[in-house]
């Protein structure tokens, strides 16, 4: 394997990894802790993840508990979860944070839907960008004389063959989390 086809696999499997973060974000009707992946609290004036002050638990499909390890942030992380919009509402005991997840209305799921198709549309434009870019490097060396016609053809071959395998990953990774949506 060439290091254009090294590099293209490792932006394709970072593509892959950003598109598996983006999806979980997504709120698919049952309480997933990636949901908080985003959410920064402001802690003594350092904008700081959430996963960093506290821990997070699943005590059933529908609730997400969030136990600060110093309690005096408990109202810090409230704000912080209403700022991020994610359409809960936390309630907390003084101690800990709990957010209730609602069950989705099919208008809902709807929305969520397409969110889902642009989120893996996008990674899918980014695979492709990456494909363009070793195309162009394959060819640039077949150019230059450091590639046989033959040599580049085969690689040429191979990246193809790659970005098909990736967009298939991201189809499959769509159609799963579509899948959870709908499940009600």
């Amino acid at each position: 394997m060439s290091t254009t086809q090294e590099n293209l696999a490792d932006k394709m499997s970072k593509t892959l990894g950003v598109l598996k973060a983006e999806l979980n974000t997504v709120r698919a009707g049952r309480a997933n802790a990636a949901l908080l992946d985003k959410v920064t609290v402001e802690y003594y004036g350092v904008a700081t993840p959430l996963k960093n002050l506290a821990n997070i638990g699943v005590p059933d499909p529908r609730t997400l508990m969030i136990t600060p390890f110093d309690p005096k942030v408990v109202s810090d992380i409230e704000k912080a979860i209403n700022m991020a919009n994610l359409g809960i509402n936390p309630s907390n005991d003084g101690k800990v944070i709990r957010l209730v997840i609602p069950p989705l209305t099919e208008e809902r799921r709807k929305e969520l839907a397409k969110q889902i198709k642009k989120i893996g549309e996008d990674a899918k434009i980014a695979v492709r960008n990456s494909r363009r870019d070793a195309n162009d490097h394959i060819k640039k060396e077949e150019k230059a004389g450091d590639l046989t016609e033959d040599d580049a053809k085969k690689q040429l071959d191979q990246i193809q063959k790659q970005t098909d395998k990736c967009m298939k990953d991201i189809d499959n990774m769509v159609a799963d989390k579509e899948k959870e949506l709908m499940e009600v």
